[in-house]
């Protein structure tokens, strides 16, 4: 079972974004890597392309890249602070909680 989730709402803690909250879209966790609304924001310099029918925009394109799941905490929906993930048993379901405040998050 996963400590951060897609929907979840996590705080950076390194990096140049250190401080920045934002709801993770997308987990790659085969890449121990995540993607932040509105956190590690690249710039990419897109050639115009013709693939079939489809014609890609051309030029300086923003979007926010992947970040190590290292570099970001959890934020407890409870006490709105970040936290570190605990897991316990709710009947015969494995749910992950909140080690600040004990509070289950899923």
């Amino acid at each position: 079972m996963a400590k951060i989730k897609a929907g979840d709402t996590v705080e950076v803690i390194a990096g140049d974004d250190r401080g920045m909250r934002g709801r993770v879209q997308q987990v790659y966790t085969k890449k121990e890597r995540l993607v932040v609304a509105g956190v590690n924001i690249v710039k990419k310099h897109q050639r115009p392309v013709r693939a079939g029918r489809a014609q890609v925009q051309p030029g300086i394109i923003r979007f926010e890249a992947p970040i190590h799941m290292s570099n970001v905490m959890l934020v407890c929906p409870r006490c709105d602070q970040r936290t570190r993930v605990g897991f316990t048993w709710q009947g015969e379901r494995k749910v992950r909680v909140c080690k600040k405040c004990q509070e289950v998050i899923d």
